[in-house]
């Protein structure tokens, strides 16, 4: 037996560079997709067949070697996914599909089988059969292993390009690079863009973290990009109609404590409103422990002005104050009674020398001018602060 495998591994060496031509003329004619590639590309698919041909020639003299109890150090253990693809580079499993590369293995192992017949002494066969179906197993197992690598290499890389495009976003740095990087990454939304931000969830990895969220963003039909940001998780949702509707899809996904959307807006390019929003809403979110969660950045403006957030006292001014004055002053002057009486409808009125029927229907207008009720406590609290900040900022006009 041990000069039957020498004979046949003699063979083998001697005929490798025929296999080896017999396989690339098999590709063009057996592989639809072959003639599609590039020239280079085809060269680098060339080389991986020979590459592997040379590899069972090789893999079978160490097999022999090694029944015949020589010292072959550590040439048994060469890694076949070293010996078959690192002539290729890393790139190609980009090119080929891990379906195409299994037909590409498939093909190779094919071309031996059958033209191994004609090289061999008839004793060989059988045994030398056996063998390739033993190296087509182990080159199966290594070609799983590269596109394993270069799946998790792929997504390490997306991973750290869409942290550069959420920070982009969260920094008001969305420029046309970033939109194209974040095109790259699947983004297809065009308009309709918010910021949902919470904790960083316990005891899970990150990358499964962004798959679950953008698993749960797409059977919401929207686009998902997701970065932590210290023990922050942050994401864009592209595609928002109703951001608290979208932001309660997502809630699993983050860790314990208030979980914040900010307004929508127009696009990505213009998400960095919704994002400023997001952060200081989660920032000032401890001052009302009883907030849904999710809740709107805007339900926080309180909290948000109280910690010194500028963009949210500017708001409560703009936004609530001065349309207040532009209804000559008869609301505000109400409001103000209306705060400085307990809340009273009858001390109210009688302050300001009307009906109580005046009085509520001047608090309906208060409301549908600022869309929040002076009736309801969490609401008046807002209404009361931008009374304040609006009194302090002495201005009369929008």
């Amino acid at each position: 037996m041990p000069a039957s495998r020498r004979r046949a591994a003699e063979a083998l060496r001697n005929s490798s560079g025929a296999l080896s031509t017999a396989a690339t003329a098999r590709m063009a004619t057996d592989l639809p997709w072959f003639d599609d590639l590039s020239a280079e590309d085809r060269s680098w698919v060339g080389l991986i067949v020979q590459a592997g041909i040379r590899g069972f020639v090789e893999w079978y003299d160490v097999e022999v070697e090694a029944a015949e109890g020589a010292d072959v150090g550590g040439a048994v253990h060469h890694p076949l996914d070293v010996v078959v693809f690192g002539a290729a580079p890393r790139e190609l499993t980009g090119v080929i599909s891990l379906q195409q590369t299994v037909e590409l293995v498939r093909l190779s192992i094919r071309v031996v089988e059958t033209n191994i017949d004609a090289l061999l002494d008839p004793e060989d066969v059988r045994q030398v059969h056996d063998a390739v179906l033993l190296y087509a197993r182990e080159v199966a197992f290594a070609t799983a292993a590269v596109y394993a690598r270069a799946a998790e290499s792929r997504g390490a890389w997306d991973a750290r390009l869409e942290a550069l495009v959420v920070d982009a976003v969260v920094r008001a740095e969305a420029d046309e690079t970033v939109l194209s990087r974040a095109s790259a990454l699947g983004w297809g939304a065009h308009g309709d863009v918010a910021v949902v931000l919470g904790a960083v969830p316990p005891h899970r990895a990150e990358l499964d973290v962004f798959e679950s969220v953008r698993r749960s963003a797409r059977t919401g039909e929207m686009d998902a990009l997701c970065a932590t940001q210290g023990e922050r998780l942050v994401v864009v949702l592209g595609g928002v109609t109703d951001p608290l509707k979208a932001a309660t899809r997502l809630l699993d996904h983050f860790g314990d404590g208030p979980v914040v959307v900010g307004p929508v807006t127009a696009d990505l390019a213009h998400a960095s409103a919704s994002a400023r929003a997001a952060l200081s809403a989660h920032r000032a979110a401890s001052g009302w422990p009883d907030a849904p969660r999710p809740v709107a950045s805007r339900d926080l403006l309180p909290e948000r002005a109280l910690a010194g957030d500028g963009h949210a006292r500017r708001h409560l001014v703009d936004e609530v104050y001065l349309p207040l004055v532009a209804t000559r002053g008869t609301l505000l002057e109400t409001l103000g009674a209306w705060f400085e009486h307990g809340s009273s409808i009858e001390g109210t009125a009688r302050a300001l020398f009307v009906h109580p029927n005046t009085v509520r229907y001047r608090l309906r207008q208060v409301s549908e001018v600022t869309g929040w009720s002076p009736t309801r406590p969490r609401e008046a609290f807002a209404l009361q602060l931008a009374l304040i900040l609006g009194r302090q900022s002495g201005r009369t006009e929008l």
